[in-house]
């Protein structure tokens, strides 16, 4: 069993929901790797898991990018995005 990140409140965290499924993930691969599954079925599920991770960093930046925006004047939230996401 593996230890999953809980939100206390009644409304899940979008961002602790996905980190849980990737942590599922995560285990899930070390057992194929354990069971001595096909490799390319372990890159596979390697690579979905980069890809969740892309996805819950962007959403981070994402949000970062729009508290930090609001009340600045002049503050352009599409410019600071682009600029945040070329990395």
């Amino acid at each position: 069993m593996g230890v999953y990140l809980v939100s206390m409140t009644t409304k899940q965290d979008p961002v602790l929901t996905q980190l849980n499924r990737i942590n599922g993930q995560i285990e899930g691969i070390a057992r194929m790797y354990q069971d001595e599954r096909i490799c390319v079925d372990i890159v596979r599920q390697v690579l979905a898991v980069r890809n969740s991770l892309g996805r819950v960093a962007r959403d981070l930046l994402n949000d970062e990018a729009r508290r930090c925006s609001k009340g600045e004047p002049g503050a352009d939230l599409d410019e600071v995005l682009k600029e945040i996401f070329k990395y």
